[in-house]
């Protein structure tokens, strides 16, 4: 299919149904892009890379191959992966393939993977590389396929290509992926200022170790991340907030408002430039994650061992 050759950033969303539509369609869009010299990576979930593997040959070994569950088990980190590679192409065009949405994604993960479909199309705008995204037309619910018609300009199906008619702008998708259900009653719930950053942050990591089970290890990353978003929270959301922590399954979640709002869309999904006066704090709390939710005046981090 065509598409790929054009001035700047393209980005098609790519409607398959089986496993051989699927080959078709990713690794025919890969070596096509080997053919014409361009670098290629693919991050797919893992019971694709091994198939996609056998299709490419030989060639495969010219394309970085990438587990999505790895490197997207949070949504927020797949964007430093991407501009990673995109900045290490040359001055040529590359291709690359992101799936960061496949059946037995959670629902809040489901949702941060669409809001980074949409930024997307702002972190890539004017640059040389197409990234096609596939979606399972048999194993995902329609509402997904439909937030996939938003999220991309163009769709692939059945051999074709046409614009997609239900495309919106970004920032419009990722205001409607502002939704946290509501935190539960027995949740442990502390405010926090100026002067109680330090306890608040030694508060978290006992949490994590005592009643959410985690290693110490994983403890001392709640402890990180949720002292770099009360961080935040005290310098941009009026200097003082509210903590709320509870036990999720296997791990713990919190859940850090301060009434305020992400200025930047993009903030922390992309990796901070050594010379950047300030930034590292949320790319910081996106690598120690599982998964970070954001509504209106609140961030909520997932965290388990």
């Amino acid at each position: 299919m065509g598409g790929t050759n054009g001035v700047g950033f393209v980005h098609p969303a790519l409607f398959y149904r089986g496993l051989d539509d699927y080959l078709a369609g990713v690794g025919g869009f890969l070596r096509a892009g080997l053919d014409a010299g361009e670098p290629a990576l693919a991050s797919v979930p893992p019971e694709r890379l091994g198939p996609l593997r056998e299709y490419l040959g030989p060639a495969a070994d010219r394309v970085t191959l990438l587990n999505m569950a790895e490197v997207g088990r949070n949504p927020g980190r797949i964007m430093t992966a991407l501009t990673d590679f995109a900045a290490g192409r040359g001055a040529g065009r590359a291709r690359l393939v992101g799936e960061p949405i496949w059946a037995t994604r959670t629902a809040g993960e489901i949702r941060e993977a669409t809001r980074h479909e949409a930024l997307i199309n702002l972190a890539f705008a004017g640059v040389a590389v197409t990234i096609l995204c596939p979606y399972d037309l048999t194993g995902l619910p329609p509402d997904v396929l439909a937030d996939a018609t938003r999220t991309h300009p163009v769709l692939w199906s059945d051999g074709q290509e046409k614009p997609s008619p239900d495309y919106l702008d970004p920032i419009a998708v990722a205001a409607r992926c502002d939704l946290l259900d509501t935190a539960p009653e027995h949740a442990e719930r502390r405010e926090f200022d100026r002067r109680s950053l330090v306890p608040t942050r030694a508060r978290a990591e006992e949490f994590a170790r005592t009643v959410g089970g985690l290693s110490a290890e994983r403890s001392v990353d709640v402890k990180l991340a949720v002292g770099e978003a009360v961080a935040n929270a005290i310098r941009h959301g009026g200097g003082r907030g509210i903590l709320s922590l509870w036990r999720n399954g296997s791990g713990v979640v919190a859940e850090i408002w301060d009434g305020g709002r992400l200025a930047d869309p993009l903030a922390g999904r992309r990796r901070p430039a050594s010379s950047a006066a300030g930034g590292r704090g949320l790319w910081m709390i996106h690598q120690l994650c599982d998964l970070v939710e954001f509504a209106p005046g609140a961030v909520r981090l997932h965290l388990s061992d």
